[in-house]
């Protein structure tokens, strides 16, 4: 007996029930109340049909019977003869109506149930003359209760559905019958085809036949839960096979569910709507985690305009009373000149904008240079070298960042026609650093050598660089520097500085 031989029995009897089963729910929207009578015994035949089919390939019974001897065939014989001699009367009432769209379902009930006594009479004629007689279960189920219609009513929870069966009656049944339930359905006649679709088009939920050419179920799974973009779409394994082992490999494999042909219509609904509502949970949580991360990234894109990236990590880290002490920094001071005159002659708007524009300029080179902006107050700016991150060129870095603070002001003075110049200090020592403030925290500096700083550039000149000696003396050689000769500082005294020209 051929493996498969289980499959193509039911194969034609699920279209029988199926195509039944149909007829019955259409049968109140399009006033065939008149058939249900003789579709109910089709539908009755065709389970009994389904029973024997069953029993002969019970795995409890003795294997030394013949599968499908000459007394299983007469049991065979008796339903599908009752099958096709009610859908004879049945087709000749529809064509008298009037009714093709149920004479073309009826066709494909006559014709499932013949080939199906065509395939047993084929199976029977190879295995000879059955020399034990099957007991048969046609003889216990001679009474059957006749189905009332499911009341089945559209879901409220409708999706986007791929069927995939390498059966045309299995895909079409089963099609009409989601359509009906009020979702949207597409079909695919192997896994290739399958996947390529779900490759092209979005869809809810995939109904997947495992036993099919060229590319079973099993392979399609193992496809989906290696690729990134279709390793969540929701399936439901179809089969007409009790295969339990089949089954627990198809969950292990990914699958959602399972459901066994021919399809029980209140089974079918409710597990199509049981994972629709699990990927639309998924969905949302899925849509929720994507708000978080985003609004994370502007948090902390909020956090980075304030923090330098180092300090901001460890904050997020949840470090609390960040201080830090650098035991040599660079720090920068500038200021506008001749800005707040200017100012006076502007409005609020366009002050701020001339600002922006200003400073924006400054703030990209100590970006391009990898240095610190600390803070702007007013028209002042305040950057440092070797903070929070030591590095051993800041002295360099800091010097190259003031002569481009020079040439941004000629640029922005030349394009806005404005004379505004910049006034520069710089001095070079040890440095603390950290972070005030509970609500609108800041991160800044404190120590001997800001206030140097400060007063480097409040002691310098327009369009100037003035910086300490310390500065001098760590750039002697790839700098070039004016003499500027000693100064007196408040609280200081006399101190030797330099004007800061350029590279040597």
């Amino acid at each position: 007996m051929k493996p498969t031989l289980k499959h193509e029995l039911r194969t034609p009897l699920n279209h029988v029930v199926g195509y039944c089963e149909l007829l019955l729910e259409e049968a109140g929207d399009r006033g065939g109340e008149r058939f249900a009578p003789g579709l109910q015994r089709i539908h009755g035949a065709g389970k009994r049909l389904l029973a024997i089919v069953n029993d002969l390939f019970d795995p409890d019974r003795d294997a030394l019977l013949t599968p499908l001897g000459s007394v299983a065939l007469d049991d065979l014989r008796a339903p599908l003869g009752e099958i096709l001699d009610e859908v004879a009367t049945l087709q000749k009432d529809t064509v008298a109506s009037g009714r093709a769209d149920v004479l073309a379902d009826l066709a494909k009930i006559a014709n499932a149930a013949r080939e199906l006594l065509a395939r047993v009479e084929e199976q029977v004629a190879q295995d000879g003359a059955a020399s034990h007689l099957y007991p048969g279960v046609a003889r216990g189920v001679s009474t059957f209760t006749r189905p009332e219609a499911p009341a089945m009513s559209p879901s409220s929870l409708a999706g986007a559905l791929l069927v995939v069966d390498d059966n045309a009656g299995n895909r079409d049944m089963l099609s009409r019958r989601l359509v009906r339930l009020g979702h949207a359905v597409t079909t695919a006649v192997n896994g290739r085809e399958a996947i390529e679709t779900l490759r092209r088009d979005t869809f809810d939920l995939m109904l997947l036949d495992v036993q099919m050419p060229e590319m079973d179920g099993y392979q399609v799974l193992e496809v989906l839960k290696a690729d990134q973009a279709l390793r969540l779409v929701p399936v439901i394994v179809l089969s007409a096979a009790n295969d339990s082992e089949g089954v627990a490999r198809c969950i292990q494999m990914g699958a959602e569910d399972y459901l066994p042909k021919p399809f029980d219509p209140v089974l079918l609904q409710a597990r199509i709507t049981a994972c629709l509502e699990q990927k639309r949970l998924r969905d949302r949580e899925q849509l929720h985690l994507q708000q978080i991360r985003s609004e994370q990234q502007k948090a902390d894109r909020l956090l980075l305009n304030i923090l330098p990236a180092p300090i901001a990590d460890r904050l997020k880290d949840g470090e609390q009373g960040i201080v830090d002490s650098f035991a040599e920094a660079t720090v920068l001071f500038g200021d506008l000149v001749g800005f707040t005159s200017l100012a006076s002659e502007m409005s609020p708007a366009q002050l701020v904008e001339m600002l922006n524009g200003i400073f924006s300029a400054f703030d990209q080179a100590v970006a391009d240079l990898g240095l610190e902006k600390i803070k702007t107050i007013g028209d002042s700016y305040m950057a440092v070298g070797g903070v929070p991150v030591p590095r051993r060129d800041h002295v360099a870095a800091v010097a190259d960042l003031a002569l481009r603070m020079q040439q941004e002001m000629r640029r922005f003075n030349a394009s806005a026609g404005t004379s505004i110049q910049v006034r520069i200090g710089v001095h070079v020592g040890p440095v603390v650093a950290g972070i005030i403030g509970r609500h609108k925290f800041a991160y800044d500096l404190w120590g001997d050598t800001v206030n140097l700083a400060s007063r480097m550039e409040s002691h310098s000149l327009p369009s100037r660089i003035q910086v300490t000696g310390a500065v001098e003396e760590r750039l002697r050689g790839r700098y070039r520097f004016a003499a500027r000769g000693p100064i007196e500082l408040k609280s200081i005294g006399w101190m030797p500085t330099f004007f800061l020209l350029g590279p040597a």
